[in-house]
């Protein structure tokens, strides 16, 4: 995995919110944050701070040291961290969107998005990313995940090139949940709808796939259960190497992305 870079908490702007599905906004920042954000692509992810409903922008940690800095915090003025993926970087206007899964009020990140407006500010940590492009040694990669992890896929898949081979998976409530991905011509994307899925849903059908043999990499994120299952199918069942598989849980089937970020 490469490593994480070293780095300071800054403070972002909005400039401009839209819905791109039923259930998805995408938020626009601007600012400091963003103005000499390294334009990493893959996964490229960071830490979001969120100010409390009393404040204008978060306080956030003044070093590397954020998170014992942030513990320390009273609580009252704490900012809330949860992780995100960028899902478009455009350096030459200094600008990243961010998709947020919305899902009303039951967790604050989906409620600060649902009501967020331009000129509202939050805070970014950059942490790097965790596709390694070089893990595959030319093989193909698998990468999968449902739609808390269609950012991170939709950045990977538009970061390779024409000479990367992979197969994606994406599970997403429904059909019209689905994004426009650009995908290079070795990279194959493969859509599963939960409300028309067989029992199981992304895991009985990567169970049921003919998957490449010579798989270089499988790069797995989304819901924890749906995570380990494949994960473990590819080990028991594909023989895959553990250290070939980066695997991430976002969030937990019972409690809202919030709760388990």
């Amino acid at each position: 995995m490469p490593a994480r870079p070293l780095a300071r908490a800054a403070i972002v702007e909005v400039s401009r919110v839209a819905r791109v599905t039923p259930n998805t906004a995408r938020v626009t920042f601007t600012g400091p944050g963003v103005k000499g954000l390294p334009q990493r692509g893959y996964d490229h992810w960071f830490r979001f701070f969120l100010p409390r409903r009393d404040q204008v922008e978060p306080l956030l940690p003044p070093t590397e040291d954020w998170w014992t800095e942030v513990r320390a915090m009273p609580e009252d003025v704490r900012p809330v961290v949860r992780n995100y993926t960028i899902r478009r970087h455009r350096a030459d206007s200094e600008e990243i969107d961010v998709d947020f899964v919305l899902h009303g009020d039951t967790g604050p990140a989906s409620s600060w998005a649902g009501r967020v407006r331009p000129g509202d500010r939050a805070g970014l940590l950059d942490q790097g990313v965790t596709f390694d492009p070089s893990a595959s040694g030319g093989r193909p990669s698998l990468i999968a995940g449902d739609e808390t992890a269609l950012p991170a896929i939709a950045g990977i898949v538009g970061t390779m090139g024409d000479r990367d081979r992979a197969l994606v998976y994406i599970e997403v409530p429904e059909a019209s949940e689905e994004q426009p991905l650009h995908a290079p011509p070795g990279v194959e994307v493969r859509w599963v709808h939960r409300d028309t899925a067989p029992e199981g849903g992304l895991l009985s059908v990567i169970r049921a796939a003919d998957l490449p043999e010579d798989l270089g990499q499988a790069w797995l994120a989304g819901e924890s259960s749906l995570v380990t299952g494949v994960r473990r199918h590819l080990v028991n069942d594909r023989g895959v190497a553990r250290q070939d598989i980066s695997f991430s849980g976002y969030w937990r089937r019972g409690r809202s992305v919030d709760d388990a970020a």
